[in-house]
């Protein structure tokens, strides 16, 4: 399985190396047009290597389908292989349910992101910038706790109902409460960063650091723009490490993440123990998060009713982590394609109610009744 792994992840950094060495190496506002083709090559990938999943798993390719999942309904003992966890169909089926899963979720990460961009005022050239180290810092994050979380289940096979008794409460609490505003500088994680770094008044190009003194510590914001006083840059030492207010948009970026995947790594261990399965979902459903940011930034505020689909497509997922007993005895073999059933058919009721109650929005404000059109003043004294 190691050498599985590696080539996975050979094949992500030469996707990265692509994506930032090439293709976006100079540093340009990312145009509509431009996120929803990147975004439908992202999704094209991640659903094309259900395909190298699937192939995977039936012939048993490094190891792969060996390794014990609770969420498999009847494993197989095969001679010379030993127990066969899951063929070719039941892989798929698991990849596609997490891939989406992950993806869903990550559409209230875009939101959070939105808010952490406003905040600190990146200017919309370095946007993707942030969002590239941004997201290579999850992979490696999202990777260490996928590690942890496989192995605490092997280890205790009880850990899997604390998950489920999670991911149920993070659904229930996505659903019930509501969002306050939020002030990044009151994150500890911020704070620290400006403990260890003076923070710069202003953005310095692409830098996320810069030494007072260079020419980079006297870069304008963008390109073009006029280098404009920076009180910090002009008072520091000479050869004093500063960082910019870039670099701690990137840490805010990075913090969201870890909090989202806490919340989302489990309800993906819900549907499937086997960690390649989780691990490579997580990562092809988050690759295309940067183009997505881009595409459905503006208009987020649209799909108003995903957020509560996606609390009971949590739900939903945890119920099923804390029953996958009996649902293997009530449903069968094939259970996990009922759960893909489900979710899709959840997330299909969010967007379209979101987009009906859009449209219906829009008629009730072009067709007011008559009753309430405004009175003439009276001319009576």
């Amino acid at each position: 399985m190691f050498w599985m792994y590696a080539g996975f992840i050979l094949l992500v950094l030469a996707l990265l190396a692509l994506d930032l060495g090439v293709f976006h190496r100079k540093a340009h506002v990312v145009s509509v047009k431009e996120a929803l083709g990147w975004s439908a090559f992202w999704i094209a990938l991640g659903l094309a290597f259900s395909g190298f999943i699937w192939a995977g798993y039936e012939n048993h390719w490094l190891g792969l389908g060996l390794t014990p999942d609770l969420m498999t309904a009847k494993p197989v003992p095969v001679e010379g292989l030993g127990t066969v966890y899951n063929d070719g169909a039941s892989a798929f089926v698991k990849y596609v349910t997490g891939y989406l899963v992950e993806k869903s979720l990550a559409v209230d990460n875009i939101f959070v992101i939105s808010m952490i961009f406003t905040f600190f005022a990146v200017p919309a050239i370095y946007q993707h910038r942030v969002l590239f180290w941004g997201i290579l810092g999850a992979l490696v994050l999202r990777g260490l706790m996928i590690a942890a979380g496989a192995r605490m289940i092997q280890e205790f096979a009880w850990i899997i109902y604390v998950f489920g008794g999670f991911v149920i409460l993070t659904g229930v609490k996505m659903l019930l409460l509501k969002e306050g505003e939020t002030d990044p500088n009151r994150n500890l994680v911020v704070r620290a960063t400006r403990r260890l770094f003076p923070v710069t008044e202003r953005f310095h190009g692409e830098h996320f650091f810069v030494r007072a003194g260079t020419d980079a510590s006297h870069e304008a914001e963008t390109p073009g723009a006029t280098a404009l006083p920076d009180r910090v840059v002009d008072s520091a030492k000479a050869g004093t490490v500063l960082a910019t207010p870039l670099l701690l948009a990137l840490v805010m970026v990075e913090f969201t993440d870890l909090i989202f995947a806490v919340d989302s790594i489990p309800a993906i261990f819900a549907i499937t123990a086997d960690p390649f399965l989780v691990f490579t979902s997580n990562v092809f459903a988050i690759l295309g998060l940067r183009s997505l940011y881009f595409a459905l930034a503006g208009m987020i505020d649209t799909f108003k009713y995903l957020k509560p689909a996606l609390a009971v497509v949590l739900m939903v997922v945890g119920v099923k982590m804390m029953t996958h007993t009996w649902l293997k005895g009530l449903l069968g073999e094939h259970f996990n394609l009922y759960v893909l059933g489900v979710v899709l058919g959840i997330l299909a009721i969010g967007v379209f109610a979101s987009l009906w109650g859009r449209e219906h929005e829009e008629h009730m404000k072009h067709h007011r009744p008559r009753g309430h059109a405004p009175l003439a003043p009276s001319s009576e004294a």
